[in-house]
């Protein structure tokens, strides 16, 4: 290649390489952030993971002894004589309530109670964020709450309070504010870039990889590796950003008792970013090893002698193995994209692709001529690459 040609070529990659972890962001945002469906899954995994439920429950116990007088409630059921116990029975009682209230969080109808609250919750968050109505949707003072109150309620019906005592329980307890007012129009700023970049990168970056490849003329299958080794990068750098900011966020935002909760928690709620991270390296080394199999090396020559039978003689076995390693790779499902049907095209299109260049370059190297005995094999390849 030219030397401006090779400069566009790695203007390009650089370039969309960059982009190409901005883009991923994004996508994590809008699939995991500001999806409900997503959002509601990762809240059923949450409140079935025993240390959040441990945590959870505590926090339970206390917004109940904060808005019910539980030695008045313990006082009722004793007999007169004991109204003085009443108090050191109630404060006696607050750790092995939060474990009751543990071990009730494992049950299916109180987990739903909870799933159920942080999903109105988010989808009230989310339409907020995207200046839309909706039933119980207020946007102009734009506060959106999780409320708690119904298993709170719930709770004290668990550890065999009155039901006058849960009664008392006001609506607005364990109301956790997610979002107020002041911080609503740079938020709904944000949204609206992501929901546009989201839909926009993506496409820019596989324009840009594919005229970096379209002007690397020459020297096209180098800049296809380095395209792949690129996208490797993105998944790493993709894997560290959320350990750093996981550790930063955590850090800042929690105690140091519940930093270890906070860290299981950013876990869980950043699968999908984490996904994201080791499918674009998975995506990026498949890219590098097909063009280590189309190199010159010796082994990707003989691999591909090897293979030669199969690909030209046998063409019904090579197109069904390739159906084949698609059809294992949809029953995998390790990716988003392996589970939509956008991703399942592409991912054919790409598997055809790379069959049929693999098939043509097997057969341009069968029909080269061989070298005469005693000819030196390095000025035997040298003038035919110059004949080329």
């Amino acid at each position: 290649m030219t030397r401006n040609r090779r400069i566009a070529v790695w203007t390009l990659i650089i370039g969309a390489t960059v982009i190409a972890f901005v883009a991923t962001l994004t996508v994590w945002v809008q699939r995991q952030v500001l999806d409900n469906n997503t959002w509601t899954t990762t809240s059923r995994q949450l409140i079935e993971d025993p240390q959040v439920q441990q945590s959870l429950s505590v926090y339970l116990v206390n917004q109940l002894y904060a808005n019910v007088d539980v030695a008045a409630a313990l006082r009722q059921r004793l007999p007169p004589s004991l109204d003085s116990l009443a108090a050191p029975i109630s404060a006696a009682l607050r750790e092995p309530a939060a474990n009751t209230v543990a071990l009730a969080l494992t049950r299916p109808r109180i987990q739903n109670l909870w799933v159920q609250a942080t999903s109105t919750a988010h989808q009230r968050l989310v339409n907020v964020l995207r200046n839309e109505t909706g039933e119980g949707i207020d946007t102009g003072n734009g506060v959106v709450t999780v409320q708690l109150g119904t298993l709170l309620k719930r709770m004290a019906d668990e550890l065999g309070l009155p039901a006058s005592v849960a009664e008392k329980v006001p609506e607005d307890a364990g109301t956790i504010v997610i979002m107020r007012s002041s911080s609503l129009k740079g938020a709904q700023d944000a949204v609206q870039g992501i929901d546009v970049l989201s839909r926009w990168l993506l496409i820019l970056v596989l324009g840009m990889y594919a005229a970096a490849g379209y002007i690397a003329r020459g020297e096209r299958r180098i800049a296809i590796r380095r395209i792949g080794w690129s996208l490797v990068g993105v998944g790493i750098a993709l894997l560290v950003a959320r350990k750093l900011i996981g550790n930063y966020v955590i850090n800042s935002l929690t105690d140091p008792p519940y930093r270890g909760l906070g860290h299981h928690v950013w876990a869980i709620g950043t699968a999908i970013l984490g996904e994201i991270g080791w499918a674009t390296v998975l995506y990026g080394l498949l890219l590098v090893g097909s063009m280590v199999l189309a190199g010159g090396t010796r082994y990707a020559r003989a691999t591909r002698r090897t293979i030669a039978p199969v690909l030209i003689d046998h063409q019904p076995v090579a197109w069904g193995a390739a159906g084949g390693v698609l059809l294992l790779l949809l029953l995998w499902g390790g990716t988003h994209a392996l589970r939509t049907w956008w991703g399942v095209v592409l991912f054919a299109i790409l598997i055809a692709a790379g069959l049929a260049a693999l098939r043509r370059q097997v057969l341009e190297e069968r029909e080269e001529p061989t070298p005469r005995p005693g000819t030196d094999s390095t000025d035997f390849d040298g003038r035919k690459l110059a004949l080329r």
